[in-house]
């Protein structure tokens, strides 16, 4: 039973341009955790970078492999889905993890939860995710409480946000729903510090800020 991990990469972002290359406080290179994280995780057979550009490889470290994808992968039109059939249609596997660069904090331990899970037979698929229990609204309306009758935030029924680290399933649950998700996902609580996701530059900035925190704690 082969488990796969592959950690999609591409360097035309456009609303932080660079920023899975882009360099902590210390020069460390975002990726460079991510890539430490998923070294850490037990039973993983082979790790890759997936990206189209080759001035990637000077980024990955001892252990991971590079794969490079199609240019077309790397359009602001290309959803994650496209990217999972390519890699998956390129890479067999029994188990698949998906792991993003852009959380960087999501630690080994809850990969390690999630890849444990649907390798348990239980589960066909797994996430990370933060729970919020809090007041929100959607189209206008409110999506989890009354107005006439507004609980306390404790009381609420959580609400789950998905983290982009790790995606966890098997080869059968790809090809029966298209995606990283089946029907029996097993779902791993993160804290809110391992939810921080780089999407804008002030995401960096405050990753930076915990980044240089964590290293002063050690």
């Amino acid at each position: 039973m082969k488990t796969v991990c592959f950690i999609p990469i591409k360097l035309n972002n456009e609303r932080t341009p660079g920023k899975n290359l882009k360099q902590f406080s210390d020069g460390t290179p975002l990726i460079h955790l991510v890539e430490k994280n998923v070294l850490g995780v037990k039973g993983i057979d082979e790790i890759y970078v997936y990206c189209s550009n080759d001035k990637i490889e000077k980024y990955i470290i001892e252990g991971i492999k590079y794969l490079k994808r199609p240019d077309y992968l790397d359009t602001s039109l290309t959803k994650c889905n496209d990217i999972i059939k390519a890699f998956v249609n390129t890479i067999d596997a029994d188990f698949y993890v998906m792991a993003h660069a852009t959380s960087p904090f999501v630690t080994s331990a809850h990969i390690q939860e999630c890849l444990n899970a649907v390798k348990s037979g239980k589960y066909d698929s797994a996430y990370a995710a933060v729970k919020m229990q809090n007041f929100v609204w959607y189209c206008d309306k409110p999506l989890n409480f009354s107005i006439s009758n507004n609980l306390r935030t404790q009381d609420m029924e959580p609400i789950w946000i998905e983290l982009s680290t790790p995606f966890v399933f098997t080869k059968d649950a790809y090809k029966i729903y298209g995606g990283r998700t089946g029907d029996k996902p097993y779902r791993c609580e993160c804290s809110a510090i391992e939810g921080i996701d780089i999407d804008y530059p002030e995401d960096f900035e405050l990753a930076d800020l915990v980044y240089g925190s964590n290293l002063r704690g050690k």
